[in-house]
């Protein structure tokens, strides 16, 4: 896909960026949080919320690994290396030019480190050149901070552009009857935001899904050709269901996580603009972070014929009967929440601006408590 020409921005100034790298780090903690209140309330199953807090770590580290990669910047290190540019209008998150550059650094990240001095004589080097030279070490500073980049990398785990499916078991129907809950991610280019799929799917297949060596490698490359953000769940439903006859998709879900708002980084519009301009924050609390799900249900079952003397199963989807909305958004229910601190949460009751009424605010309190209002 092709990115849009969102505004972006590059970060330049070094505190800038280790601020925007600590707020980034705060809200993924909390994003946990919501899904643990989510949980508790009965909207996501515990496979659901290990799914989604592991891929909510994995941002955490992909945040942690550019972090490093832009420590030094604004510093003279002797060369250019660029700066973290952002999406400052449509997500609030980095553009995912930096994530397919990075999953390329992650190919070759054995190849940099084999070439590097190990930390202990890089910090060796600063300590003579600190007391020798009475200079500060900036070059030596930067090619440490490379070396952690690519270190943590090599440790895995992180956010990637594509995120290809994963299954977990959930229980056996009958003998011939198994139920899985299918994961996935991708970092829409479009959007530049992060977007966790997840399917319950239904095998009446021979082999197990995640051990049949022809099925499964399909259903992978199936789902990542799918998931594009402008396709609806109902779409993305059908298809699979027309394309794979032993495998039948009970209930699909999708999240985007973001936008991310902040009045020191982004150039949102809106009432949000107002409200997190009013609210004055201090650091670290001067941000809202929009959270939408769809969700998409079978509703029964039908069958139809296949060949001359067999049928198959398909699945009738049930769609949001208010207004005509399910065949405008392909979802049986879609909703849209807000994660934001107490400050910004007080002056956003106080404003009431109109299209918030039906937006489910998760606040942020002391002690990253997170309450639902």
């Amino acid at each position: 896909m092709a990115e849009t020409t969102a505004e972006r921005f590059g970060i330049t100034d070094g505190f800038a960026s280790r601020r925007y790298f600590r707020k980034f780090a705060e809200i993924t903690a909390h994003l946990g949080r919501v899904a643990g209140v989510m949980a508790a309330e009965g909207e996501l199953s515990r496979e659901e919320v290990k799914v989604l807090t592991g891929y909510v770590t994995a941002l955490t580290y992909t945040f942690r690994a550019l972090s490093m990669k832009y420590l030094m910047v604004g510093r003279d290190t002797g060369r250019f290396f660029g700066s973290l540019t952002i999406d400052t209008t449509d997500s609030g998150f980095p553009v995912a030019t930096e994530l397919m550059t990075m999953a390329n650094d992650a190919q070759q990240a054995q190849v940099h480190l084999a070439n590097m001095p190990s930390e202990e004589e890089l910090k060796d080097q600063m300590l003579r050149e600190i007391i020798g030279e009475r200079s500060v070490p900036t070059k030596l500073q930067f090619a440490l901070s490379q070396r952690n980049y690519y270190e943590e990398l090599l440790r895995g785990h992180l956010f990637w552009l594509r995120n290809d499916p994963e299954s977990i078991w959930l229980r056996n129907l009958s003998e011939t009857r198994r139920r899985f809950l299918l994961h996935w991610a991708v970092y829409d280019s479009e959007t530049n935001l992060p977007v966790v799929y997840l399917m319950e799917v239904e095998d009446t297949g021979r082999v197990a899904l995640p051990k049949d060596q022809y099925r499964w490698p399909e259903v992978q490359a199936h789902l990542m050709a799918q998931s594009l953000g402008g396709l609806k769940l109902l779409t993305i439903a059908k298809g699979f269901d027309t394309d794979f006859d032993d495998l039948h998709p009970k209930r699909l879900k999708r999240f985007h996580i973001g936008p991310m708002y902040s009045h020191a980084y982004t150039h949102q519009h809106g009432p949000l603009r107002q409200v997190l301009a009013d609210a004055e924050a201090p650091e670290g609390q001067d941000w809202a972070l929009v959270w939408s799900r769809e969700d998409l249900e079978s509703e029964r079952v039908i069958e139809e014929r296949a060949g001359w003397f067999s049928t198959v199963e398909r699945e009738v989807f049930a769609l949001d009967p208010f207004a005509g909305r399910g065949a405008e958004t392909g979802t049986t229910e879609s909703e849209r929440s807000i994660i934001l601190p107490q400050r910004p949460f007080q002056v956003l009751s106080e404003q009431a601006p109109p299209g918030f009424d039906g937006v489910r605010k998760y606040v942020v309190g002391a002690g990253g408590r997170v309450l639902r209002y």
